[in-house]
């Protein structure tokens, strides 16, 4: 058991953990249940309960992370833009990559296309495809 100022309390009996919340006047639930002992934490339930509707909220709403690239990209530039989005892959948020050209670059457009196909490839097992358009060269990853 875990009391009201966090300090744990080892195995109590139930009735006295109950009358300790009572007395402080907070509820007594428990936290997570093993097959030994439960957790029990004397702590005000609706305010937990608030926490716990909190964290669900922000975890439902994946951010997407954009990464600009342009098509002459150095190689260290382009690892470290490949490494962060496969961090950010791992947390759940989705990736979305977009290849701009600029006057000249334009008449290249098929170097746009394979470095596209190569973040495809060195994104691997973190992502999948969601939508690659070749076209306005955008290509959307998400968590795997």
């Amino acid at each position: 058991m875990i009391d009201h100022e966090n300090n744990n309390r080892g195995l109590t009996d139930t009735r006295e953990a109950l009358q300790l919340a009572e007395s402080v006047g907070l509820d007594l639930v428990v936290v997570s249940e093993s097959k030994d002992a439960p957790v029990a934490k004397i702590l005000d339930y609706g305010k937990h309960q608030y926490q716990q509707k909190k964290r669900q909220r922000q975890s439902a709403h994946p951010t997407v992370k954009e990464v600009p690239l342009r098509p002459n990209v150095g190689q260290s530039d382009y690892n470290l833009r490949i490494s962060r989005a496969i961090e950010w892959l791992s947390k759940g948020d989705s990736v979305k990559f977009q290849i701009r050209l600029r006057g000249r670059e334009n008449q290249h457009r098929e170097l746009a296309a394979k470095l596209l196909d190569r973040v495809v490839a060195d994104i691997g097992q973190a992502g999948k495809v969601q939508t690659l358009d070749r076209r306005s060269l955008i290509l959307q990853v998400i968590p795997a």
